[in-house]
């Protein structure tokens, strides 16, 4: 599975292929908002730009996809003027590892100093495809009453009891 470190938090946390980077931050306790986002965030509609988020270097030196999904028409029009290597983390879909710096505003410019830091230590580069789903105990009983319809124990229609 892709692996995101989050540089602020000293974390790694594993995700799917696909799933967004905000709801994987959220899930895991990750602080993506400042006193304003966490006042007056959008819910992850991308329309109040409190979750940008800084990443490493998308992988320009790696082979194979890129680590997030392309920047949308709505991450263009907000973070205009804005570096290139942040991203709205509810529009940012993970591919694969990545090393991302929340609330990158802060430090006085060290931002990326610090992903080219984090960036040093290899992250897994993980699966591009979702897992199989585990087997659930619900599938197992149907199964059984499956079988157990196929292979009748007792008497059936037409048999003759006495």
């Amino acid at each position: 599975m892709p692996v995101i470190r989050f540089v602020r938090e000293g974390l790694d946390v594993e995700c799917y292929p696909g799933e967004n980077l905000r709801e994987v931050a959220l899930r895991a306790g990750v602080e993506l908002y400042g006193l304003k986002g966490k006042l007056g965030n959008c819910g992850g509609c991308g329309q109040c730009i409190t979750c940008f988020v800084g990443v490493a270097d998308d992988g320009a030196d790696q082979t194979g996809p890129p680590a997030l999904s392309a920047r949308t028409a709505v991450e263009d029009r907000k973070l205009q003027g804005r570096p290139q290597n942040w991203r709205l983390a509810c529009q940012a879909l993970v591919e694969r590892s990545l090393v991302v710096l929340t609330r990158p505003q802060l430090g006085g410019g060290q931002g990326d100093a610090l992903l080219a830091a984090a960036s040093l230590t290899p992250l897994p580069a993980g699966p591009i495809a979702w897992p199989a789903p585990p087997e659930t105990p619900q599938a197992k009983e149907e199964e059984s009453a499956t079988a157990d319809e196929a292979e009748p124990d007792g008497p059936s229609a037409g048999d003759t009891v006495r």
